[in-house]
């Protein structure tokens, strides 16, 4: 099936995890793409793969903190495909938020501001280099990552997710602004998605306690969120804009005290079962 075929597509943040798994699947789904990441190795290695499937894509290094290289990014796509149709704002500095991201009394001012800076203004940059070319071609679709740490406060992080709920917020923004342009705009807020790089963190005892707030019985994939993104990459999404879409397994769907719930049932229900066994 190509629900996208031949449609120009960036994707940021594509060297790895996430990015690298939807652009793969905006490959196999016929795309023409610029896969872009500030590891321009990696990026390469995401484009060997894909033309070894079939696909046809470019590899681009950007670096989303910096406007002039994310005009560099556009001004290659614009020379290879002639256009754009879809945006997928991936990329993300999330080296901050894994060391010294913390609570907000205690967060690094530096970190907080590079945080915006990077992630939420980078994401508005791109976004607003789409739109006129998006616009030129009748419209197109943009596609922003957020997370549940927009919706839901924690004891840390407090930098990450502020600047997610930013996102979410220009999101809407970009969707009021320019819907009768034919631009569409939403945005997947993904949950907890075991990537190479996390898996080994997430085995055993810190896995299962994850798993038990989730609705599903596993946690998610790469591929996961890539399902949601060509669906909101393709026509068949046409009348959806304005939209977070939470891939979450359900994650922020449930009363804070489900697992514990749950745990509580499984406790009573053997109570009652040792209770009957005895009176037997």
């Amino acid at each position: 099936m190509q629900r996208v075929k031949d449609k120009i597509a960036i994707v940021t943040g594509a060297a790895s995890g996430i990015g690298a798994a939807c652009a793969a699947r905006l490959a196999q789904e016929g795309a023409l793409l610029v896969v872009a990441d500030l590891n321009l190795e990696g990026a390469q290695e995401q484009v060997r793969r894909i033309k070894e499937s079939g696909g046809q894509a470019v590899a681009a290094r950007v670096d989303i903190g910096e406007e002039s290289s994310i005009d560099a990014l556009f001004d290659l796509t614009l020379e290879t495909w002639g256009g754009l149709d879809i945006l997928h704002n991936n990329a993300a500095a999330t080296s901050l938020s894994s060391t010294v991201d913390a609570a907000v009394e205690a967060v690094d001012v530096a970190v907080w501001d590079d945080t915006m800076r990077i992630n939420l203004r980078g994401t508005m940059l791109a976004s607003r280099r789409a739109l006129p070319l998006m616009r030129s071609r009748g419209g197109g679709s943009i596609i922003n990552t957020s997370s549940g740490s927009a919706q839901a406060g924690a004891l840390g992080y407090s930098a990450y997710g502020v600047c997610k709920a930013g996102i979410e917020n220009l999101t809407r923004y970009i969707a009021a602004q320019h819907g009768k342009e034919g631009i569409r705009c939403n945005a997947i807020a993904p949950g907890l998605i075991v990537t190479p790089v996390t898996q080994a963190y997430y085995a055993g005892e810190l896995g299962e306690m994850m798993l038990s707030h989730h609705l599903t019985r596993r946690l998610g994939l790469p591929e996961d969120i890539a399902h949601a993104l060509v669906y909101l990459a393709s026509d068949e999404a046409v009348f959806v804009t304005g939209q977070v879409f939470n891939v979450d397994g359900g994650l922020l769907s449930h009363q804070p005290y489900y697992a514990d719930e749950i745990r509580a049932r499984s406790a009573n229900a053997a109570s009652a079962a040792n209770v009957a066994k005895g009176a037997a």
